[in-house]
């Protein structure tokens, strides 16, 4: 599978499972939504205290599987990994990616600044995806 072909499997879903590595070497996998931003970059926001988040600063590598239209149509995307910093402000960068994050996902909040505010209490983190490999199979 060619890694555009991947992409826009990706581009026309939000929700994907990902893939990262545990410190014993097995794989965690969690739902997750995601999205494509227009450089390629496949962003998912986490929070601080969770194990894709732990295991990603160790190893800054990730799997993303996207389902296609049926079963067993599927598209996974292997990628370099790399995370903002954890929101510490309601107007700070991370919350800012995580602004448009939630743009992409979802649309436009009802109370951005009461987003924003639980975007800082939770931790929350933004997940930024670089793929260089895909396979699967599209039907």
């Amino acid at each position: 599978m060619e890694l555009d072909e991947a992409m826009a499997t990706a581009r026309a879903t939000h929700q994907s499972v990902l893939t990262t590595i545990r410190s014993d070497g097995r794989p965690q996998l969690s739902n997750v939504l995601h999205y494509v931003r227009e450089d390629g970059v496949i962003v998912v926001s986490t929070t601080a205290g969770t194990a894709k988040y732990k295991n990603l600063r160790r190893e800054p590598w990730a799997a993303l599987k996207v389902d296609g239209s049926s079963f067993w149509s599927y598209a996974v995307l292997e990628a370099e990994a790399s995370l903002s910093e954890v929101a510490a402000d309601p107007h700070d960068a991370a919350v800012e990616e995580l602004v448009d994050y939630f743009r992409a996902v979802s649309g436009e909040h009802s109370d951005w600044d009461d987003y924003r505010r639980a975007m800082v209490s939770e931790g929350r983190v933004a997940v930024r995806l670089m793929p260089t490999r895909a396979y699967g199979l599209l039907r």
